[in-house]
């Protein structure tokens, strides 16, 4: 599969794993191994920060995965700065996935206090991933601060209600125009989903609760890879324009019951 590349590091596989949700960290584990992801988030509360061998990085190969911390549970940007902040001096990472959620009966971001955040982080040094709606205008603001990535929910976390408003997705990649990697984080439901972000043009999506909650956590992670390689092979390769007129799948010349067909009855 093609590379693609965040902040100067270059990656392979296109699907990104959350650590949420599993019915044991063994089944995280393989589930991650096969989904053949690359980056795994984790939240950062969630992390024995003094304790390692012990806690959720105990299950997590750090020599090949890439780790990505997120602010996952902070409400304020108050908060998620201080949890980034955490997280860099504790050794895990400069990196960090950016989510500012006041609402925990929503789950739907902040985008002004995630911008409000973004700006802090960015100016520290942090490469700054944001989990944000799918509004362009917000989109634009990430963007200008100097985030890596652009990451618009497809839905509202955990729903796997899919991608309901494609459109509004398909207007931030073109908005974006490949400054930065768009990642579709949340609301993909099942493999079908992750495909279609992908054939809109996104550059990689972002599953967790779908492969958690599946019935069979592992088997579905490598399901959700499969659908994200479909997905990017059928962008690449330029999906037929919609039409309203239907068109026969062989050329018509040549057609034997027309060419044998009198044209004249004689008499």
């Amino acid at each position: 599969m093609d590379q693609w590349t965040i902040a100067g590091r270059t990656f392979t596989s296109r699907l990104m794993v959350g650590t949420g949700k599993y019915p044991s960290l063994t089944v995280m584990r393989d589930a991650l191994a096969a989904s053949g992801a690359e980056i795994v988030t984790v939240a950062v509360r969630r992390v024995n920060l003094d304790a390692r061998e012990e806690s959720l990085l105990a299950y997590i190969d750090l020599d090949k995965y890439f780790l990505l911390p997120n602010t996952a549970g902070c409400h304020t940007a108050e908060e998620a700065v201080r949890t980034a902040r955490l997280a860099r001096a504790a050794g895990l990472s400069n990196w960090v996935k950016l989510e500012v959620i006041p609402d925990d009966g929503t789950l739907l971001p902040d985008p002004v206090a995630t911008v409000e955040a973004a700006e802090i982080l960015v100016n520290e040094g942090f490469v700054v991933l944001p989990y944000t709606t799918d509004d362009h205008t917000v989109a634009r603001r990430l963007l200008d601060v100097g985030c890596a990535t652009i990451m618009p929910f497809g839905s509202a976390i955990g729903t796997g209600q899919g991608l309901p408003n494609p459109e509004r997705l398909r207007r931030i990649i073109e908005l974006v125009d490949g400054r930065v990697p768009v990642v579709i984080d949340a609301g993909i439901g099942a493999p079908s989903d992750a495909s279609l972000a992908m054939e809109l043009g996104a550059d990689a999506v972002l599953v967790n609760t779908a492969i958690a909650k599946a019935t069979d956590p592992v088997q579905m992670a490598q399901a959700m890879a499969l659908g994200v390689q479909a997905g990017r092979f059928s962008y690449l390769s330029g999906r037929i324009p919609r039409t309203e007129v239907a068109s026969p799948s062989s050329p018509e010349a040549g057609l034997i019951a027309k060419e044998s067909a009198p044209t004249t009855a004689r008499a």
